[in-house]
């Protein structure tokens, strides 16, 4: 998985957005101010908005403000709309064909791609744009890891690929404690 310039150069646009939410904000001075060359976020813009993420005023005042609420906006929303799904491997068909690894029944290695896909997923959708932005907050993984027979590894790359979504920020959590729940209670079911 690789962050692109564009998915980069977008959330610096939209970080400066959730500084000033009632604004409307030029796609100029959001380039100057953000270091985004301006041709780069004038197309940057029109993905936003076609996304949903912004909405863009026209006139001598115009640019764009938030049309999404950045306090129930995840970084996973924000990354997907702009480059697509989490993706660590291709093995269901995004390698570029389309179609399946020809290899995925036997492939020793999916259940970690797939596991690793799963746990980023989770990573980006546990923090939101203003926690990120204005609170300076950032997720941290806490806990360990155990190893799993391939085929419990198997079943659960499986069961998260079957998943339509990803618990946000707020899921799971203590009440009071921003950190997952499992973060907060100081331990990890399995944890090593």
């Amino acid at each position: 998985m690789d962050i692109s310039r564009k998915t980069d150069y977008a959330l610096r646009m939209l970080s400066a957005l959730v500084k000033d939410p009632t604004g409307v904000l030029s796609v100029r001075t959001a380039a100057r101010e953000n270091g985004v060359p301006y041709s780069f976020a004038r197309s940057i813009q029109h993905d936003l908005a076609v996304a949903g993420l912004v909405e863009n005023a026209r006139g001598a005042s115009g640019g764009m403000h938030l049309a999404v609420d950045p306090r129930e906006t995840t970084l996973l929303q924000l990354v997907e709309a702009v480059q697509g799904p989490v993706i660590i491997a291709g093995c269901n068909g995004a390698n570029g064909t389309g179609e399946p690894c020809p290899n995925i029944a036997t492939c020793h290695f999916r259940p970690v791609w797939c596991n690793a896909e799963q746990l980023l997923q989770k990573f980006f959708a546990s923090v939101t744009l203003y926690q990120v932005v204005e609170e300076g907050r950032s997720p941290l993984l806490e806990g360990g890891f155990r190893l799993a027979g391939l085929e419990e590894a198997r079943a659960a790359a499986q069961a998260g690929e079957g998943s339509a979504s990803v618990a946000g920020p707020g899921e799971g959590e203590s009440k009071g404690d921003s950190r997952p729940a499992e973060a907060a209670s100081g331990g990890s079911e399995g944890g090593a």
